[in-house]
């Protein structure tokens, strides 16, 4: 397995002169998603996506892909993960991803056209249309429900500093993105990082889905930088309808939570945070 940092010499410019040092960089990798379906002699194959990732966790990586976009809808349908590689070439060795669904679950593969290719910073681009986006939600919460989900400022204000203990990657290289999992008191559940944004959600929501634990509703999802439509879009197809941010959302995004019923946090620091939508949850 690549490991996540990558050792690198450099040229610093510092006090007025050049010296030779040593740094630590985010290792970013490209990875395939490879689905693998139908009956059993005679299976069929098709890529999915390839996705530029920090290598690690990449089969939670994968299956949380393939459930927010709506191609896999339980665990349950789940046959096997594994590496697989690209006719024996050893740079493909780890980088190739093979979901294996059992024989009696039909994909429906047009929920999500995506182009071969997306970047670590924007998932979402390659998308065929804006309707595919909207994937249908199994964990859609009626109204009465979501009201009764309350969480305390203090609460909210405390997760920066929080997540600052554990960024243990970020720490050496800066380099990363963090999506974090609470629990309504403010407790650390579950913690990944990523050079993707979208890449460390799609983590945690397929460590939920193998442990059985969606829907997400009593949990507060932290991300690190700022908050775009695709990842209010992967909150709500996992059920998890308080998201917080250390930065700032899209406009797109805050119209999305509003019309979803997300409550979206912005601008987080210890003294003070921006509510964007649906502040009735947090007292």
């Amino acid at each position: 397995m690549t490991s996540k940092v990558a050792p690198i010499k450099l040229v610093r410019w510092e006090k007025d002169q050049f010296i030779t040092a040593s740094d630590l960089l985010a290792t970013e990798e490209p990875m395939e998603i490879r689905l693998g379906y139908g009956e059993m002699d005679n299976r069929l194959e098709k890529t999915i996506a390839v996705t530029m990732r920090t290598p690690g966790n990449d089969f939670d990586l994968a299956l949380g892909f393939l459930f927010t976009e709506g191609i896999v809808h339980s665990y349950e349908s789940i046959l096997s993960v594994k590496y697989c590689s690209d006719h024996g070439k050893e740079e493909s060795k780890n980088n190739i991803v093979r979901v294996e669904l059992r024989p009696e679950v039909v994909p429906d593969l047009n929920l999500s056209e995506r182009n071969f290719y997306t970047t670590s910073s924007c998932g979402i681009c390659g998308k065929a249309s804006i309707d595919n986006i909207k994937t249908v939600c199994q964990f859609d919460e009626n109204t009465n429900q979501s009201e009764q989900l309350k969480v305390s400022a203090k609460t909210i204000a405390s997760l920066p500093e929080k997540l600052k203990t554990k960024q243990l990657i970020f720490e050496h290289t800066g380099g990363l993105h963090s999506s974090v999992l609470f629990d309504l008191n403010g407790t650390l559940t579950s913690l990944y990082e990523d050079v993707g944004r979208h890449n460390a959600l799609d983590k945690i929501i397929g460590w939920a889905l193998q442990k059985g634990q969606l829907p997400l509703k009593n949990n507060i999802l932290l991300v690190s930088g700022r908050t775009s439509f695709e990842l209010i879009q992967k909150a709500y197809m996992a059920g998890i309808q308080i998201v917080v941010a250390i930065g700032a959302p899209s406009s797109l995004a805050v119209d999305f939570a509003n019309e979803i019923g997300i409550t979206l946090v912005g601008f987080t620091k210890k003294d003070r945070f921006n509510v964007y939508s649906n502040p009735n949850r947090i007292v």
